[in-house]
């Protein structure tokens, strides 16, 4: 059935912050990756590395995506009249829920090949030198003692993240097709 006018301002308050939250979450986990290590390893030769930077710069745009549905929800959670905003919700949190959905595949992906090249692309701009000697012996733009299981973490929050997007974007665009009586 339909929801009274007072439970669509509620949870569709509460979905709009989430989404908010979980958006911005998103963005902090992409920004991460690209600032830390993508910067540095991705050559436009290399189409493991080229592959990194598309999952992640997808999974950022879907993160900006889930921050504006959050926005308009919080935004129609305050007026329920306007019909176009109602609209501009369900397009948002339909485009937001696609792109995660598209996203997924993309962050699996990198880490499967992370996991199967053990990080050696992830590694690739370093110059080892004797492994033996002291770390001072790399050369390398950034540090790579721990990149290998920092990637992969932030990769897998990012993933969960991206799950949550979809569930809470979902939710947002049933109480969008409720108000709009489709």
């Amino acid at each position: 059935g339909h929801l009274n006018p007072g439970s669509h301002q509620r949870v569709l308050m509460k979905t709009g912050l989430i989404l908010l939250i979980i958006g911005h979450l998103n963005f902090i986990t992409g920004a991460l990756v690209h600032g830390t290590v993508l910067r540095f390893v991705v050559s436009p030769r290399d189409a493991i590395s080229l592959q990194y930077a598309v999952a992640n710069a997808a999974s950022v745009i879907s993160a900006l995506l889930t921050i504006s549905c959050g926005i308009a929800a919080l935004m129609l959670s305050r007026y329920l009249a306007p019909t176009a905003l109602k609209w501009a919700v369900f397009a948002l949190s339909a485009s937001s829920s696609l792109c995660c959905l598209c996203c997924l595949p993309g962050l699996a992906v990198s880490i499967g090949l992370t996991l199967g090249s053990q990080g050696r692309v992830l590694l690739a701009p370093c110059t080892l030198g004797d492994i033996s000697l002291a770390p001072i012996s790399r050369e390398c733009p950034f540090d790579p003692t721990r990149i290998y299981s920092s990637t992969l973490s932030l990769w897998v929050i990012s993933l969960l993240l991206e799950l949550m997007e979809i569930v809470f974007g979902i939710r947002c665009l049933l109480l969008t097709l409720d108000l709009l009586r489709l």
